[in-house]
């Protein structure tokens, strides 16, 4: 029994080590099949901050957002940083109380809050209740899939006007912009066109982490 139980403890030990030798890295697999590396897992090389650069850092392997607003924006060489058709993958770590997001179909700004493009929000208790994966502003989701404290996996993909959101491959978002849609005010931008990524960060009381950010261009 002793035995066993040494065993397990070490498989239990060894198991991250495993795992992070694994991050930020492609599978022969996903080679294969088109999938790119936006982020290597060291530096923030590719990545450009608005505001308040300081707001993201890099550690064990994953992007850290914690600080005042600011937004990370993808300027970096695959598809000259401008996509339409396209899957992202990304894992993300959130904090209590953090507010964040992933934005497609942006452009880099120097301030303020991205004007275009949609922002997949990353939220599992703040008081925003519009909560992960939805697409904020447009088709809010209310549920927490996935609580605080624990790794997930947030997908989206886009192709023509037809957005999917998931987590842990479960389906959160399934949306269709129809032509010429309606928007709220200050919203009028949220529009499908083509651009590149930018991650969020909300305010000084949020704290999330971003990894293993992989992209697939589609027709």
């Amino acid at each position: 029994m002793k035995r066993h139980f040494l065993r397990t403890l070490l498989a239990v030990l060894l198991t991250p080590c495993a795992f992070a030798a694994d991050m930020n890295t492609l599978s022969p697999d996903e080679s294969s099949q088109g999938w790119q590396l936006l982020f290597d897992g060291r530096s923030l090389d590719g990545w450009r901050a608005s505001d308040a650069p300081g707001t993201f850092s890099v550690k064990d392997g994953a992007i850290v957002v914690r600080g005042p607003r600011s937004h990370l924006f993808y300027v970096g060489p695959v598809g000259n940083h401008s996509f339409q058709n396209f899957e992202l993958k990304i894992d993300v770590l959130t904090f209590p109380k953090a507010n964040s997001g992933v934005y497609f179909h942006t452009e880099w700004q120097e301030k303020g809050w991205p004007e275009k493009g949609y922002e997949v929000q990353v939220n599992n208790s703040h008081t925003d209740t519009s909560r992960s994966a939805g697409l904020w502003g447009i088709v809010d989701y209310r549920q927490v899939v996935v609580p605080d404290g624990q790794w997930f996996t947030l997908g989206i993909r886009v192709q023509g006007k037809h957005v999917v959101t998931t987590i842990d491959g479960r389906t959160i978002v399934d949306y269709t912009e129809e032509p010429s849609p309606a928007r709220p005010k200050g919203l009028e931008q949220r529009l499908l066109a083509r651009g590149t990524f930018a991650l969020q960060g909300h305010d000084p009381g949020s704290e999330a982490h971003y990894r293993n950010i992989k992209l697939r261009t589609l027709p």
